[in-house]
């Protein structure tokens, strides 16, 4: 299985200037667009700094500075070390159900409404510290995906962006990426493109059968972006990226499963269609326009059952 374009390194620093993302141009759409498979759509797709004046509960103005210019922060521990081990064995235990139903290892997507660990997860006090420093006291969380490389798994995460997938305006959601193993190296961890987001909607080309692709699309070139930075993470930490920004991550050709959750929150003005606000969960403040239809605190963990699978990244 080749490489994921060449381009995700096998070990590289996770620290950056904050001024890298300014001082690397950008190429042209056109000069980008050299496929004849390109996609090239929601052009309204923009990057809107969340940098204000607020004091912060966790970040400060220049790690929020930082967010803006890069489009990532971490690493952050949330969870302590026998936290973590009980965030494994629940995630065993819910896939140990998935798979005697025939389902494979990427199937739990969405079930933060149905399962009541994924939704005390979701509103982990922790977590929500760091985002409400991101996009104001009122969180909303529309979706989660148990991404689970086995051993040996042969899969890639192609570089995409996230946000021309989802019917959301504007672009505003902020992806918490929780592990749940830890991510290196070794196992598959993913890698961002500091500053890609800054871009607008990159443009992208259906996937081919050898790129063997979780998603369905990749971006069509990644030259003259700024060098991957590997998302290197214990379990209990997380990090956290703007839906534009770029990223993806190898095969897992190592012996050791590398297993982690994205969680979706945004601000309740983001909009969505295709019925997407219909499994969120409204964790901290209000939505006085009662866009979002909030989802309480399941009674257990129901993982089969009528909900809505949203999301494929």
């Amino acid at each position: 299985m080749p490489a994921m374009s060449g381009r995700v390194p096998t070990g590289h620093d996770t620290t950056m200037t904050t001024s890298a993302a300014a001082t690397i141009p950008h190429p042209t759409l056109k000069e980008l667009a050299d496929s004849s498979r390109v996609i090239v759509e929601r052009p309204e797709l923009a990057y809107a700094p969340f940098l204000d004046d607020r004091p912060g509960k966790v970040l400060d103005r220049a790690a929020r500075k930082r967010f803006d210019e890069q489009g990532f922060l971490m690493p952050f521990t949330v969870f302590a070390p026998d936290q973590a081990r009980a965030l494994q064995a629940d995630f065993e235990r819910l896939l140990d159900v998935f798979l005697a139903a025939g389902k494979d290892h990427y199937a739990i997507n969405g079930f933060h409404s149905r399962c009541r660990t994924i939704w005390d997860i979701v509103t982990a006090p922790a977590i929500l510290d760091i985002i409400e420093d991101l996009i104001g006291p009122d969180i909303v969380a529309w979706g989660t995906h148990y991404f689970c490389k086995k051993p040996h798994d042969p899969k890639q995460v192609q570089w995409h962006q996230d946000a021309p997938y989802w019917p959301m305006t504007p672009a505003r959601t902020v992806t918490v990426w929780l592990a749940i193993d830890d991510a290196d190296e070794g196992n598959a961890a993913m890698s961002y493109l500091p500053g890609s987001h800054l871009y607008g909607t990159l443009p992208r080309r259906l996937s081919t059968a050898v790129e063997d692709n979780v998603l369905w699309e990749t971006i069509t070139d990644v030259n003259g972006l700024n060098p991957p930075v590997l998302v290197k993470l214990r379990s209990g930490q997380m990090a956290v990226h703007s839906d534009l920004l770029g990223h993806g991550s190898p095969a897992n050709l190592g012996p050791r499963r590398r297993c982690g959750l994205t969680i979706r929150y945004c601000p309740p003005s983001v909009r969505s269609s295709k019925g997407w606000n219909n499994n969120a969960i409204i964790c901290r403040g209000s939505d006085p326009s009662g866009h979002w239809t909030h989802q309480p605190r399941p009674d257990g963990d129901s993982p089969f059952g009528t909900h809505q699978i949203i999301g494929a990244n």
